[in-house]
C-alpha cells in the first residue's frame, strides 16, 4: 500500500472535508456502532447504505471490491486493529467469489489531532495492518487525524464525525444519522464492558443480528450514574472537548442499561440466541419472533 499521499488523495480528502453532512434517514440504512462491522453487496434488497458517526478519535473504515460491489463498513477504536482488519477483509472477500476483475479500495475517515495522540496511533495501526495483508489494497480516501483536523478557539476538533457508503454506487460521503438503529444503548453497553468487534449483518438473509451479549456486572455503576455531566465527560471519553452534544445522555442511558441488566444472559438472552431484525415495508428495522427465524 502506498503511504505517501498522492495529489489525488489530498484533493479527495479536501473535497470530503468541504462536503456538507447529508442527513441519512432509516430507509435502506444499516447503522454500524463502535466495534461493529457489516458487509453486503448491491444485490441486497433491504440495505443500500452503510453508515456510522460519532467518531472522534475512532476511525471509520470502508473496504469495497469494485468488481463485485461488496462493501464493508466498520467503526474502529483501536481495541484489536490487526484482528479487525482481517475480519473486514474476509467479509468482503467472501462476498466477492469468482470475481475476475476489479480491485479492493480502502477509505479511511476519522480522528483528529487530539492531545493524547490516540487518533495518530490508530491511523498507524490501520495502515500497518492493511499493509501486512497479501491482498493488493488501494488506498483511495485518506481523511484521518491531521487531515481531518480543524481548530476553533485554540481547540482541535474533527471535520467529519460520520460517513456513509452507498452500496449500489460505491459513493462515500459525509453524513449524519438521526436514527442509529435498534437497541443502541444495549449495543453500546457491550462496548463499555469490553466486547470485541462483531459482525451485525447477515447479507444472505438480509437480517440485522444483535447479541447475544454476556457481561459481568459493571463496576461501580451507581457511582457513575450519580456523577455530574462534566465528570462523566472527562472520565468516559477519549476526547472530552470534541464529543457531540448527545454524548453524555447516551452514556447515561448506556450505564442505566448496565444497571438494569447486570447479567444479560439471564434477563435478555436466556436462549443464547441473537435478536434478529428485518426491514419492514416502511424501511424500518422490525424484530422477528424467534419462531420465525
Amino acid at each position: 500500500m502506498q503511504l505517501c499521499l498522492s495529489h489525488f488523495q489530498q484533493e479527495r480528502a479536501k473535497a470530503l472535508r468541504n462536503q456538507t453532512a447529508q442527513t441519512v434517514g432509516p430507509r435502506g440504512l444499516l447503522y454500524v456502532h463502535q466495534r461493529e462491522f457489516a458487509a453486503t453487496t448491491p444485490k441486497d434488497g433491504s440495505v443500500s447504505v452503510l453508515g456510522s458517526d460519532d467518531a472522534t478519535t475512532c476511525h471509520l473504515v470502508v473496504l469495497r471490491h469494485t468488481g463485485s460491489g461488496a462493501t464493508c463498513l466498520t467503526h474502529c477504536d483501536g481495541s484489536d486493529t490487526d484482528k479487525e482488519v482481517l475480519l473486514i477483509t474476509s467479509a468482503v472477500r467472501v462476498l466477492s467469489p469468482n470475481t475476475e476483475y476489479g480491485r479492493l479500495e480502502l477509505h479511511l475517515v476519522g480522528g483528529f489531532s487530539d492531545d493524547r495522540h490516540l487518533s495518530q496511533k490508530l491511523t498507524n495501526q490501520l495502515l500497518r495492518a492493511f499493509d501486512r495483508l497479501q491482498d493488493n489494497i488501494h488506498l483511495v480516501t485518506f481523511c484521518v487525524t491531521e487531515m481531518n483536523d480543524r481548530q476553533e478557539k485554540g481547540s482541535h476538533y474533527p471535520y467529519i464525525y460520520g460517513v456513509a457508503a452507498n452500496v449500489k454506487t460505491g459513493e462515500i460521503f459525509h453524513a449524519t444519522f438521526p436514527d442509529k438503529g435498534p437497541e443502541k444503548d444495549l449495543r453500546s453497553a457491550s462496548i463499555l464492558t469490553g466486547a470485541q468487534m462483531v459482525n451485525i449483518y447477515d447479507s444472505r438473509k438480509e437480517q440485522l443480528c444483535i447479541g447475544p451479549y454476556f457481561w459481568m456486572p459493571f463496576p461501580h455503576v451507581d457511582f457513575w450514574l450519580e456523577q455530574d455531566d462534566q465528570y462523566i465527560l472527562q472520565n468516559l471519553s477519549t476526547s472530552p472537548q470534541a464529543e457531540p452534544p448527545h454524548f453524555i445522555s447516551h452514556i447515561r442511558a448506556t450505564l442505566l442499561c448496565l444497571k438494569e441488566h447486570p447479567f444479560p444472559d439471564k434477563t435478555l438472552f436466556p436462549s443464547r440466541k441473537p435478536w434478529v431484525y428485518v426491514k419492514n415495508e416502511d424501511g424500518l428495522w422490525e424484530r422477528v419472533a424467534s419462531e420465525q427465524i
